[in-house]
């Protein structure tokens, strides 16, 4: 199992239940109950992902009386985004390539040639 920081923050991303939570908590905090309950499943399997999430540093839990609120912990989405800002100018200058050839396709010079 990965341990290095951006794997742990991509598995707990790659499941559609714990990104629901995520997007949820962008909102403000919640409790476990509140976040369990646009699912169909148990509480303890609701806490299984906020495991996954906590492990990965994108949520905190905090103890209020019996309330446990969560909230989004942003600083690994940033890790994320900054790993995909190169991928991101990738695919950019590609296209930027392409839109070049379409357009010297266009005036019928497949080659690119400017004669």
């Amino acid at each position: 199992m990965a341990t290095d920081p951006l794997s742990l923050t991509l598995s707990a991303l790659a499941d559609p239940t714990r990104r629901a939570i995520l997007a949820r908590l962008s909102l403000g905090e919640a409790s476990v109950g509140d976040l369990a309950a646009p699912f169909h499943m148990s509480l303890p399997a609701v806490s299984k992902h906020l495991k996954v999430l906590e492990k990965a540093g994108l949520i905190a839990q905090g103890r209020r009386a019996q309330w446990r609120p969560c909230r989004l912990q942003g600083a690994p989405l940033r890790a994320v985004a900054d790993w995909l800002e190169t991928y991101r100018r990738f695919w950019d200058q590609n296209l930027d390539r392409l839109e070049d050839y379409l357009h010297e396709l266009q005036k019928g010079n497949p080659h690119g040639d400017s004669h």
